[in-house]
Order: structure tokens, then sequence, then C-alpha cells
């Protein structure tokens, strides 16, 4: 209980939503609704970057957005797709759903947890790991269709994890929590993130060079594994919510308020590129995910179904409009031409690019 009280104490104190709240710090119980704006561009004169919120047809490429049929209503956390046929998605409840087709048929696997799962990923066909609540870290040796728990010492909520062989990775969660393993979970060591914000996003190119980010503007990077972790000013107090690089030097962060950092560096410098308030926006859409496909291709999903999309490496973001109904959390593309995001009330869509 303390820790939940002090992550939202944390979050709330930097402007976090209420869905954050909710979703990311132990899931509470409401939201605030609003309408974002469906148009229009804004210059922004920070390196000439132009960010503009425009309808899905002014994107270089179709987009046909699909739901899909999960047959669950429990919020949906986590998506990975390691191909375009197999992926798996986690959520609420210890729920674990798992399709070798596609997302055509959505099968649910047993969890052994009840412990609401936040993060999902898989190495490989045959090896992944799921994180959660109360200290859960589950792993899979046969493709996700059994899950056994590993033990830890530690209670706080665990919401992100990267992996870089079937025996290396990290997981990151509430109270500065990061964790490192080097056979596959069975025994987790504990590095010192020196801070006490929650962490939310995480990856690791190799496994050397990570970065980590989280509540009250913090970004972690570590060159020697997470021996040391240094943290990195981003000119802001917002919380971060997740991070992605599409090469060892260029990176994207995204958070509450519409909040998007770029680094060029490998995440030393980060540079503010926050989605501007246009037209009738009342509040800025809060952004969960990020993910690119290649350098000039981006993703990002959010609060209320909202996602944007580049194609010319982050300098001009295109609205996609509301692909959901509900708030997306999940967001993964095997390849350039198709992705999937997943949310509330049991959501997985299919993005399909130029079809």
């Amino acid at each position: 209980m303390a820790e939940k009280s002090k992550q939202e104490t944390l979050a709330g104190a930097n402007g976090t939503s209420r869905l954050v709240h909710r979703v990311f710090l132990q899931l509470a119980k409401s939201w605030s609704v609003f309408t974002p704006s469906r148009g229009g561009c804004h210059v922004i004169m920070v390196l000439m970057i132009l960010l503009c919120a425009s309808p899905a047809g002014a994107a270089d490429s179709p987009l046909t957005v699909t739901p899909q049929v999960s047959h669950t209503e429990a919020l949906l956390m986590g998506l990975y797709f390691y191909t375009p046929r197999l992926g798996w998605v986690v959520g609420a409840g210890g729920t674990i759903l798992k399709t070798v087709d596609g997302g055509k048929n959505w099968k649910k696997v047993g969890s052994g947890t009840t412990a609401s799962l936040m993060s999902v990923f898989f190495y490989d066909e045959k090896h992944g790991w799921a994180v959660g609540t109360n200290g859960t870290i589950l792993r899979s040796q046969d493709g996700g269709n059994t899950w056994h728990a590993q033990l830890i010492d530690i209670q706080v909520p665990l919401y992100g994890l990267s992996f870089v062989s079937n025996s290396e990775g990290w997981v990151i969660g509430g109270n500065g929590t990061i964790l490192h393993t080097k056979d596959g979970g069975a025994h987790w060591i504990d590095q010192s993130s020196k801070t006490s914000a929650a962490l939310y996003g995480i990856q690791f190119l190799t496994a050397q060079h990570g970065t980590v980010v989280g509540a009250v503007g913090t970004v972690l990077v570590t060159d020697d594994g997470g021996m040391t972790w240094t943290p990195q000013e981003t000119q802001g107090a917002v919380t971060l919510f997740d991070v992605y690089f599409s090469d060892p030097s260029i990176g994207w962060t995204v958070g509450n308020a519409g909040a998007i950092f770029h680094t060029t560096d490998g995440g030393r410098k980060w540079t503010d590129r926050t989605l501007p308030c246009v037209r009738n926006c009342t509040k800025l859409t809060d952004l969960l995910r990020v993910r690119f496909t290649d350098p000039q291709t981006g993703w990002i999903a959010g609060e209320r179904g909202m996602a944007y999309r580049t194609t010319d490496g982050g300098f001009t973001w295109t609205e996609q409009g509301a692909i959901a109904k509900v708030s997306l959390f999940g967001l993964s593309f095997p390849d350039g031409t198709q992705g999937w995001a997943s949310g509330e009330k049991g959501t997985i869509v299919h993005l399909a690019v130029g079809r």
C-alpha cells in the first residue's frame, strides 16, 4: 500500500491523467474523458519540426484498421508479435491470449496467476516472459502454451522488460526497481537505479547499452549492462511511459500530455517534440506506446484509442484518428506492413498499411 500511495503522489503531482493512475499505478478506478482535435497542422519552430493532426488519409499509404475478437473483457496491457502470425497479449486478472494465425483466432492460455500482467516479450518462438503486479514474473519455454512463475523477493508492480538473448534480460517497475538475469530468470539481481520513481519503459539493443524511462521525466542510460545507470536531462517532469530506439543512436520516448522526446546520440541528450494542442483541443492526449518499423516509419498509440504515424523519421506526425473506442496500452509491429494494438475491454485491433 505504501508503494501504491507513493507512486500515485508522484504521478499526480506531475500532471498524469486519472487514466494512467488507474492502469500504471495499480489500476485505480476512474479517469478523465476528453475529445482531441481532428484536423489541421501546427508548426513548432524547433529544428523546423512539423507536427500534424490531420486525418488518416493524409498519410503516404492507406491504413486499414480491423477489430479482432479476443473473447474477453479484460484490460489488455501488453502485446507482442514475433511474426505476423505468432503473437501474445496479456492483461488484467492474469489474462494471457495467444494466436498462431495473425489474430484471426485468439486462444486463452492458463497463466497460474490472478495478478494483472503489464507486459510480455518473446526472444524467439519458444522463450518468453510476462511481468505484472505484486512482483510477478512468468516464463514460458514452449511458445507461451504453459507459463511458470519465477520467484523474487519484491512485491512492487513490474511494468516492462527487455531481453537480448534467451538467457539475459532486464525487468523494471515501481520504486525505481531494475532487475537483471543472466540465466533466463532462474535468478534475478537488483540493480541500483538511484531513483524512487516508477519505471515504465525499457529497451536494450545490446547486452551493454540500454535505456529506461519513467515518472517525473526520468530517463536512465547504461553502457555497462546496468552495473551503472546514468540519469539524463529531458527538460521536463512529465511521466514517460515508453521508449524505443530504431538504431543505436536514434530513439523516442512518449508520455502524458502529448509528450514526445527525441534523441540522436543514443539517449544522452533529448529534444522536446511534444505534440501541440490545436483547434478545439482542451487536453493533450496521453501517449502510451511508441514503435518504429524502420528509421523513417513510426507509430504512437494512446488515450481514447488515438494513434499517430510518421513516415519521415518523426519530422511530421500524422493523426490517424481514434483507431479504437478505448485507450490502447499494447502496440507491436512484427514488420513494416502490419501491426496490432490492444487495450481496454478486451480490445485488439489489426493495423494493415497499404492494403
